[in-house]
């Protein structure tokens, strides 16, 4: 029996989309330990039924911090998309320096050093502050989500053959987030190969007629593209309870795509073959790979 200790990644957001299927492109790794972060007890079964490690970790909860990242080297971190991400973020980080925590990889958002978009803004400040703090890092910052065109939280991005988005036909940058967590794993898992780095990531600029246009051909039925108002988008985020301060900054964003003022939203990246050794989704990729969701 070896008596090598592996180094012990923490995965936060383990219950979501990036957190989760990053968990699961680690698993098979047998030079690393995974652990999952889960708010309840309850959450965590799901995940010991399979055999996978837990510990529970509430970012409001500080008193649960130094039980979770004991003994823990490389953490990811998934903060929710709200502006307590900012406390949140920082509480965290301080707990994980006290534990002697190695290596952080950061989830972000999209945009330059100088992007002046709110949310994108607040997670500059926590890269900033990860910095500050000594830790070796790795900082992703993925454009939009090719599955918010299918799903956006919990509404249908595409129902019946429509697509409903609030940005009139601007040209974006996507990423699918099976990419996304790609990246985060390989970043986890040989930290020293991508120490200081920041990963923009994107590899398909399309209007969503262009992808209205593809799914049409791919999957078979017709589809068209209806843009919506920013405004509509403020209305029901009202209407649903949202966490306004958080949904200001993506109606500001929306409305700024729509008039076309945000220098190189369609830009692209060369990154990803470097990183993981494969080549990124497209989105004839994506849409044929999701044909089965996208039918109707």
């Amino acid at each position: 029996m070896s008596d090598t200790i592996l180094p012990k990644i923490l995965i936060t957001g383990a219950t979501g989309q990036v957190g989760g299927k990053t968990l699961r492109c680690l698993l098979s790794d047998t030079s690393i330990e995974v652990i999952a972060a889960v708010r309840t007890a309850e959450k965590a079964i799901p995940f010991s039924k399979k055999g996978i490690k837990t510990v529970i970790l509430d970012f409001d909860d500080a008193s649960t911090h130094e039980a979770a990242l004991k003994g823990i080297d490389r953490l990811f971190m998934v903060t929710g998309y709200t502006v307590d991400m900012l406390r949140q973020s920082k509480v965290l980080l301080d707990n994980a320096k006290k534990a002697g925590l190695q290596h952080v990889v950061h989830l972000g958002a999209c945009g330059p050093d100088d992007a002046t978009i709110g949310h994108w803004v607040w997670h500059q400040l926590v890269e900033r502050y990860i910095e500050w703090h000594g830790f070796s890092y790795t900082h992703l910052r993925p454009q939009d989500f090719m599955q918010n065109v299918v799903t956006y939280g919990s509404q249908q991005g595409t129902q019946n053959g429509v697509i409903n988005a609030y940005v009139d036909n601007a040209r974006l940058s996507w990423v699918d987030v099976d990419d996304v967590a790609q990246v985060a794993a390989v970043t986890l898992a040989v930290p020293e190969l991508h120490n200081g780095k920041t990963y923009r990531l994107s590899y398909d600029a399309k209007t969503f007629e262009e992808i209205a246009a593809l799914m049409t051909t791919i999957v078979g039925k017709p589809f068209r593209y209806e843009p919506l108002s920013p405004e509509l988008f403020l209305q029901k985020m009202q209407a649903a309870g949202a966490e306004m301060a958080y949904m200001q900054c993506v109606y500001d964003h929306w409305k700024q795509h729509a008039r076309g003022t945000i220098p190189n939203a369609s830009e692209t990246f060369d990154n990803f073959y470097g990183i993981t050794g494969k080549q990124p989704s497209t989105w004839s990729n994506f849409i044929a790979k999701n044909k089965v969701l996208l039918d109707y």
